[in-house]
């Protein structure tokens, strides 16, 4: 029997409330960690919750060992994935709206656009057995920037008309609200903001701790400055722009190395164009790192030049580690890096004003100590994962309140 088509959720008393909880695919970023912590969290609040989740693009790396590690069943259906296709995406549609039947949950919670798409038009397509209750996550968007003016135009209205069948809606910032509001999804009285939950003192090292063993692995010697980037070597994170940056904190006599850790389709290309830019000797491609605390140990600061961004994990966890962050003024970085406390905020394609900021901090250690202390204070409780359990766990009472 297909993993998708069996019932891998714990059994359910009458006192308990069954989620469907449904994500595009486990990958690396902070949807996957949102999902895996909220699962399980939410068990010992009294919710049975099936997970489902499509499979990775060609290149993605998995962050199910999150999942794994708390011991959270995904069920795959695997049709569900990043990539548009019209009849892939049919079939997950079928298969989900059958699986709705089936589980018959008290709410359906979606998470990520594809997801978001797939499982609500699902519910409408479960007919009598759909859930009282729809809810959907926008941890960022894809409705300006990702396609031409055509299609962004269709995803628009499509999400507009999704928003107005569902029970509520969640952004994971004020500025990804803010965003969705003016692009006409919703008005802002229908949005609920829920910051992400992650388990910092898990993910990162504290304050220095392994800082001397890091750079010993990575050969960087103690007194020069690190320049960490993490992600995935896509076009939103414009990490060209890093190589391009780094090159000019080069030219301005700063002595650094730059540390790129994760892949993406955009790897090979980089490595070419670190060579073009003379760099290379000074760059290192990491790959994909299941644990980052180590690297986040090694770094002096972290920079982000993403063109877009939901919520960016990889600032939190630099912050949650004590390091100052360098990044663009997009989505909800503004909500998570505060400008001149714990970082620096730049527009996109300012990559003079990113050296710029990166060599302030390369020439003031006081600074970089006093802005990585301001940002892990805040950080801290402000993306706890108790919090997040809190906050969820109190929407999905007040719902189902207001259901009876």
């Amino acid at each position: 029997m297909p993993e998708s088509d069996r019932d891998v959720s714990p059994p359910r008393t009458k006192d308990r409330i069954k989620i469907l909880r449904v994500i595009a695919r486990l990958n690396m970023g902070g949807p996957a960690l949102h999902v895996s912590y909220l699962t399980a969290g939410l068990r010992e609040r009294g919710y049975d919750t099936t997970l489902v989740a499509g499979t990775l693009a060609r290149g993605e790396d998995s962050m199910s060992f999150v999942a794994d590690a708390r011991d959270v069943d995904v069920v795959r259906i695997d049709e569900l994935g990043r990539e548009i296709s019209p009849l892939r995406d049919l079939v997950a549609t079928l298969r989900l709206a059958r699986l709705i039947r089936r589980e018959r949950p008290d709410i359906l919670h979606t998470h990520t656009a594809k997801a978001g798409t797939v499982g609500r038009v699902a519910a409408l397509l479960a007919g009598r057995r759909a859930p009282p209750i729809v809810v959907h996550t926008f941890h960022g968007h894809v409705l300006r920037g990702y396609f031409g003016p055509l299609r962004s135009g269709l995803f628009r209205l499509l999400e507009r008309w999704l928003a107005a069948r569902t029970t509520a809606l969640i952004a994971v910032s004020p500025q990804v609200r803010d965003d969705l509001v003016a692009l006409g999804v919703a008005p802002p009285e229908r949005f609920v903001v829920i910051r992400l939950g992650i388990e910092l003192d898990e993910r990162v090292a504290a304050e220095q701790n392994g800082r001397a063993e890091s750079r010993r692995y990575l050969g960087i010697a103690s007194d020069r400055f690190a320049v960490g980037w993490i992600g995935r070597m896509t076009a939103v994170k414009r990490t060209d722009d890093v190589l391009v940056a780094f090159r000019r904190l080069r030219d301005d006599g700063v002595d650094a190395v730059l540390c790129m850790v994760g892949d993406g389709p955009d790897r090979p290309e980089l490595e070419r164009r670190a060579h073009e830019l003379g760099v290379i000797r000074d760059t290192l491609f990491l790959g994909y790192q299941e644990d980052v605390a180590p690297f986040y140990a090694a770094f002096d600061a972290l920079v982000l030049p993403s063109s877009n961004e939901g919520t960016p994990v990889s600032a939190i966890e630099a912050l949650a580690a004590g390091r100052p962050v360098v990044a663009t003024r997009v989505g909800g970085v503004p909500d998570v890096v505060q400008e001149g406390q714990d970082g620096f905020l730049v527009d996109p394609g300012a990559t003079d004003d990113l050296a710029d900021r990166l060599a302030r901090l390369a020439r003031d250690p006081a600074l970089r100590e006093r802005m990585g202390g301001a940002g892990r204070e805040r950080v801290l409780p402000r993306y706890a994962v108790a919090r997040l359990i809190d906050d969820v766990d109190r929407l999905y009472r007040s719902l189902l309140a207001s259901a009876g």
